[in-house]
């Protein structure tokens, strides 16, 4: 008699373990892919054989992001960039992801989750960086030969540094 019940109870038990983790895990997912509130800053970030483009969509900047060579990096050499990506502290981020060529993927764990960049679509991320330094990350996704030379820096700052920031940018194109 038990067999035969077993073939009940396993399951249920089963289903009962997976929805508590699965509620909380949805929570969590909902506050990540949050749409509903407006970003601050939307950055268009694309993913090119070896380097990252960033096009800060409403100021209509756009930043190329090469590697330093090992002289130029020193001790950061493979983690260093010749012009970061450039953010703000304390405001909500919209990252949007894609590549130009193959699949990237941008990736810098402390400030946000993995996102690929795929040629043709769109992937987006949102991030809200609570402190002020360097963040450092790497492309994430087998890219090709130079897959180890596209290390991503991010500087954030706070929005005083980012309005100077954006200023300069302005005036170097101009």
């Amino acid at each position: 008699k038990f067999g035969t019940w077993s073939w009940v109870l396993v399951p249920i038990i089963v289903l009962g373990i997976d929805l508590t983790i699965a509620v909380p895990a949805s929570d969590a997912l909902k506050e990540i892919e949050d749409y509903s509130q407006k970003s601050d800053v939307t950055i268009k970030i694309t993913g090119s054989q070896w380097k990252w483009s960033y096009e800060y969509m409403d100021d209509g900047i756009n930043v190329v992001s090469n590697m330093l060579s090992k002289e130029e990096a020193g001790d950061n050499y493979l983690r260093a960039v010749d012009n970061p990506l450039v953010l703000p502290i304390n405001k909500r981020i919209r990252l949007l992801h894609t590549a130009s060529d193959v699949i990237h993927a941008w990736w810098v764990p402390e400030i946000v989750y993995k996102k690929d960049a795929i040629p043709g679509y769109i992937n987006e991320t949102w991030t809200n960086i609570q402190r002020e330094g360097t963040y450092r990350g790497q492309c994430a996704e087998l890219c090709g030969t130079g897959h180890a030379f596209m290390p991503i820096v991010v500087e954030a700052v706070s929005q005083e540094k980012y309005e100077a920031w954006k200023v300069k940018q302005k005036q170097s194109k101009a």
